[in-house]
């Protein structure tokens, strides 16, 4: 004798065919013939459809789909484009516990500064011409 759950189970595999990709589909064509609560009716069909690979292949996708990737430019001169990072979290030493790391997108060459992770704007700005 089949449990509550292989029953239900049961009913949702002879829907399935014809319910393929579809949890809504599949819901009207149990719910025409055989009824349990609500609720677990819609939870029992989503689980079933989650768990099929064919399903979820066929899924209708809500999302926009990407455009093709773009290149970044190249740059031309030395010291145009650059990318500024920091490395925090690190060891106190002589009272610095931060590195500014900036990088020339070009050379890919690369200046470490250390200094402090509550410094100002200022105090960066200055850090910067100075340092680089």
């Amino acid at each position: 004798m089949l449990k509550d759950g292989e029953f239900r189970a049961e009913i949702i595999w002879l829907h399935y065919v014809a319910g393929h990709g579809s949890r809504w589909k599949m819901t009207k064509l149990v719910t025409r013939n055989y009824w349990w609560p609500g609720v677990m009716i819609m939870r029992d069909i989503g689980r079933y459809v989650k768990g099929c690979n064919m399903c979820q292949r066929m899924k209708n996708r809500m999302e926009e789909v990407a455009g093709k990737l773009k290149l970044s430019k190249v740059p031309e001169k030395l010291w145009t484009y650059l990318t500024v990072n920091f490395i925090t979290k690190l060891p106190l030493v002589a009272r610095k516990d931060t590195i500014l790391v900036v990088c020339n997108r070009l050379s890919k060459m690369m200046h470490f500064v250390t200094t402090t992770e509550g410094i100002l704007v200022e105090r960066l700005a200055r850090l910067f011409r100075d340092n680089v």
